[in-house]
């Protein structure tokens, strides 16, 4: 165990290596920060986040416990900056871990090419309508880029070079790939998936990637393996921001999240194609990892301490992913996003995206007036979600909640979804549940739904037993029946509240 006393424990803030000596570029790029600009890669995001203070660079720290530690404790605290680990003892020289980078909305924004001081709603206005609005762009393959500086085959393949953290003390293993996106092909329909699942680090030459019941990727190794074929795969553990989020973020079945970041960037990904795969390798990336999860070879793999702030999983047989290259830049840095008890990292961008997809969701599935919506960061933005509505119709609310609970944002292990009335901040957490408190009758405003989607993860379900759960919709609007009898509120609707907050704010700090 090493020594964490801060009196003895050998650490050092440095500079970020990368920051412009000019402080005039300094400027400039935080000027371009504020005003919302695209990147190019995760190098480019790490200067901008720095030219608005919100980069640390820490020094001297082991992989063995205390990245781990630290990483748990910025994740946990509001307003912490992103932090690049640098010096690794043991570690090769310029090997580096990036951690809680999207934590705040203002790095987020930064990822998104936005104003780094949006607000929350005009953050998610602006997703929802790139979301109705933004046109596949087509990867377009090159011949070179600075992941190939460097590419390790046969004999020199060595997953163990790399500074991958013990993120729980716990872990059956150390997980390379938390902020990853693993690319794989339809094998039968041909359209090409990124998404985010965990890898363990089985040796140096061999891995394990974890994939839920139901997830993209499980469906391209589901049909790999029933035609008695390896899937192929492309693992990226050090990557560009924006692209972790398309990975992260549910996308409808069949859309390529690489040609959606090309869209939203409004030109095209460019990528290498991977030696033995032939899949497309984003050509900025930090670290890629090629191979084949294998359809006749398991080992054991997990506990791994998951989003839902348990050991739910345990520990199973899962496909080995055999590799046969590693792809990396000079000085790589793995980016790094561990679960923790929620919220963290992970949740604390998603609360905004996903909420802002499950808005949309419920308005292509033909709902009217969903006023806000919200996937709660406590509940891992899957387990509690909050939707408002002004009421249209008898039956409007329950409508509204049934088509939230099972949507494609909302059905993945979703436990309790509440509707309430468009005079309710969904975001705030004390007046959903107030609103739950007065306004809901328990025999009236209860549904159950039974045999839903749900997955290894979900802790409530007994071992042996996982795959399906119950979830509960809860009516917390005023009775419509009787909705203008309905006793009148104390203080301001949402938007007045918002109208206060921006002119008084000063007076908080």
């Amino acid at each position: 165990m090493t020594n964490a006393d801060p009196a003895t424990y050998p650490t050092t803030f440095t500079p970020y290596g990368d920051r412009p000596s000019d402080p005039e570029q300094v400027a400039k790029l935080a000027e371009l920060a504020r005003g919302g600009t695209t990147h190019e890669d995760l190098r480019d995001w790490l200067q901008l986040v720095d030219s608005i203070g919100e980069l640390r660079v820490l020094e001297g720290v082991d992989w063995q416990e205390n990245i781990g530690r630290i990483t748990e404790m910025l994740t946990h605290s509001d307003h912490a900056p992103a932090v690049l680990f640098d010096a690794i003892p043991g570690a090769q020289k310029g090997f580096r871990i990036l951690v809680n980078a999207q934590a705040e909305r203002s790095r987020l924004a930064v990822s998104l090419g936005l104003p780094s001081d949006i607000g929350t709603w005009e953050l998610m206005d602006e997703w929802e309508r790139r979301r109705d609005e933004t046109e596949p762009v087509a990867p377009m393959m090159v011949d070179g880029g600075p992941i190939l500086e460097n590419v390790l085959e046969g004999d020199d393949i060595d997953l163990l070079k790399f500074p991958t953290p013990l993120w729980h003390p716990q872990d059956g293993g150390r997980y390379i790939g938390t902020g990853d996106a693993v690319l794989t092909r339809d094998p039968e329909e041909g359209w090409l998936n990124m998404g985010t699942y965990r890898v363990m680090v089985h040796d140096s030459t061999n891995a394990a990637i974890f994939m839920s019941p139901g997830k993209h990727g499980r469906l391209h190794r589901q049909k790999a393996f029933e035609r008695g074929e390896p899937l192929p795969a492309v693992v990226l553990v050090g990557l560009d921001p924006l692209l972790f989020l398309a990975s992260a973020l549910e996308m409808p079945y069949g859309q390529s999240e690489l040609e959606w970041v090309g869209g939203m960037r409004g030109r095209p990904v460019e990528c290498i194609a991977g030696r033995h795969t032939g899949l497309p390798i984003p050509a900025r990336a930090e670290i890629a990892l090629e191979g084949f999860l294998m359809h006749d070879e398991e080992r054991m793999e997990g506990p791994f301490g998951e989003w839902t702030g348990y050991y739910a999983s345990a520990s199973r047989e899962e496909p080995v992913f055999r590799l046969s290259a590693i792809y990396h830049r000079n000085d790589p840095i793995i980016t790094g996003v561990p679960p923790e008890k929620p919220p963290y990292e992970a949740h604390k961008f998603r609360q905004y995206l996903k909420s802002a997809n499950l808005r949309r969701e419920m308005r292509l599935a033909g709902v009217p007036d969903v006023t806000a919506a919200w996937c709660h960061g406590v509940g891992g933005c899957q387990l509690f979600t909050a939707v408002s509505i002004k009421q249209r119709y008898p039956g409007h609310a329950r409508q509204a909640g049934h088509i939230a609970a099972q949507c494609r944002t909302g059905a993945y292990l979703g436990r309790i979804t509440v509707v309430v009335d468009d005079d309710i901040d969904v975001s705030d957490l004390d007046e959903v549940i107030w609103a739950i408190s007065t306004r809901c009758d328990p025999e009236r405003s209860f549904d159950i739904i039974r045999r839903a989607w749900s997955g290894p993860l979900d802790p409530a379900i007994e071992p042996g037993k996982k795959g399906f759960n119950s979830r509960v919709v809860i009516d917390a609007t005023k009775p419509y029946e009787w909705i203008d009898q309905f006793p009148e509120a104390i203080g301001p609707t949402p938007e007045e509240k918002a109208v206060t907050r921006q002119r008084w704010s000063w007076i908080l700090r």
